[in-house]
């Protein structure tokens, strides 16, 4: 038997529950006087979609992934074919995805779906390795990528401090965990202005580019297929790199609950921003081959810094600080759109009840936003960038196919249901075939970062069958967990007016 959380309604307390629907309390549901219902309020719009999806998919995986993905293919063409196609299979999954959201307008993204089509377990491992791996992995890669740049002004001449990029790194990772505890609203309006910011960053690289193409700056692509053959065996690495730069398209369907409208925000942002970021990436992509040579870019270790230092001078001061602000809004939106991902895992019963609760003022999952800050900082201090990205990309697209490949299981198990948006079968049928593929052929690849991020995965059944399924635990082994909630609850309650 699953477990069921407890709805607890606290009069003027500070966090209430969500009830165990299924879904987020309404506003217009009724509640007996002197009880208070909290809600995660509509607070999404179009603009505000398309600002979270872009600001979450441009990060650092621009200006990381350029070298993992020329590594992998082998030349500066099959690089760029390999950047235009991951931006199109990216649509794919976003067009997919849009289906999803608005056939299954619940919030938590890739764990709702999953738990829709294929049951609590599934569901339950998808949420653990999210705990454990993905998105402490993710944080910390982008985090990184953050205390870097930010830094690089500083440490023109020398070598940044490995050390010191860390502990920077720690204060950017409080910094966004506190934003996220204290108000939606705001979160939501610095993600706007990091966009802006993003985009900014994309344009210093693009515009000089492209002048430097009308000037005729061609010849890093003559003979662009030329160079080491391409590895069938890269591919999958490759694939990795390239769908970890556009990886956030789906972190919509985390907060479908609190988008405005979801029939037509959803598909419309989704769109909106894939091509905005696919043109943008392709193009930033060339800009750095017109002044950059394939052998460069790899032996670089921030190819927007050494790009900008050969074509901007003076000004080039600006584009780590650009980069910095790209990988601060990445760092936001994910844990922005995670944290409701805990919060409705929380309420189905697949984590402790006290990531459920909302702050009664804020209307912010503060308990779930929280539990991410100590895992990334482990992550943080005992993590290799590369590494931690192919270990925790296993994880992510096995699950992206899955859920995918249940949107094709649906049309045919349930042909009645509601769909405002609906996508030909060819593109969810594309998309699921291409990540279920590319993650077994990891697992040759790169037998030991992806053999790792599978049994991590693994371990999510056996802590599934201990935590949710077990109904008869050791009596310690309860009152441990109650008074884990119970101590939780009362330690975030406010304290009540004289």
């Amino acid at each position: 038997m699953v477990r069921k959380p407890v709805v607890a309604t606290i009069s003027k307390g500070g966090y209430l529950q969500g009830n165990v629907s299924g879904r987020l309390p309404s506003v217009g549901d009724q509640e007996p006087p002197g009880h208070e219902k909290v809600v995660l309020k509509k607070k999404i719009t179009l603009l505000r979609g398309v600002s979270i999806i872009i600001g979450t998919v441009i990060g650092s995986g621009i200006f990381i992934s350029p070298k993992g993905i020329l590594q992998n293919t082998g030349s500066v063409g099959m690089s760029l074919v390999f950047w235009s196609a991951c931006g199109v299979l990216s649509l794919f999954g976003a067009l997919s995805y849009a289906e999803l959201g608005t056939s299954i307008k619940k919030s938590g993204g890739h764990y709702t779906y999953i738990l829709e089509v294929f049951g609590p377990l599934l569901a339950f491992v998808r949420v653990w390795v999210e705990l454990l791996v993905i998105r402490p992995g993710a944080t910390a890669v982008i985090s990184l990528a953050f205390g870097r740049y930010i830094l690089e002004p500083f440490f023109i001449q020398c070598e940044i401090p490995e050390l010191a990029i860390k502990l920077v790194t720690a204060v950017g990772i409080t910094v966004v965990m506190v934003l996220n505890s204290t108000s939606v609203s705001w979160s939501a309006r610095i993600q706007i202005f990091l966009t802006f910011c993003k985009l900014t960053a994309i344009l210093i690289i693009i515009v000089p580019g492209v002048i430097q193409l009308i000037k005729g700056q061609t010849h890093h692509f003559k003979d662009a297929f030329s160079g080491r053959d391409t590895n069938l065996m890269g591919l999958p690495l490759a694939f990795y790199y390239g769908m970890y730069a556009y990886a956030g398209w789906f972190y919509l369907n985390f907060i479908t609950e609190e988008v405005d409208n979801p029939e037509k925000t959803i598909p419309l942002a989704i769109c909106i921003s894939m091509a905005i970021i696919t043109v943008g990436y392709v193009l930033t992509n060339v800009a750095y081959f017109t002044t950059i040579s394939a052998e460069e870019l790899l032996q670089s270790s921030a190819v927007a810094v050494t790009f900008s230092e050969r074509l901007l001078g003076k000004f080039s001061l600006a584009v780590p600080i650009f980069v910095a602000l790209s990988c601060f809004g990445s760092m936001n939106g994910g844990v922005f759109a995670v944290s409701r991902l805990f919060y409705v895992a929380s309420r189905e019963g697949h984590l402790p009840e006290i990531l459920s609760m909302i702050h009664v003022h804020k209307h912010t999952p503060l308990p779930a936003v929280i539990v991410l800050h100590p895992l990334t900082m482990i992550m943080l201090f005992s993590g290799d960038l590369y590494s931690l990205l192919n270990f925790l990309s296993f994880a992510r697209w096995l699950f992206m196919g899955l859920a995918v490949a249940g949107l094709i299981y649906l049309r045919y198990k349930r042909p009645d249901m509601h769909r405002p948006f609906k996508v030909p079968l060819f593109i969810p049928a594309l998309f699921s075939f291409t990540c279920l593929f590319m993650v077994v052929l990891s697992l040759y690849s790169d037998p030991f970062s992806t053999g790792v991020g599978f049994l991590i995965t693994l371990t999510g059944v056996p802590a599934y069958y201990l935590f949710i399924v077990w109904d008869k635990k050791p009596k310690w082994f309860r009152r441990l967990s109650e008074n884990a909630t119970v101590q939780g609850n009362l330690g975030r309650m406010p304290p009540r007016p004289g």
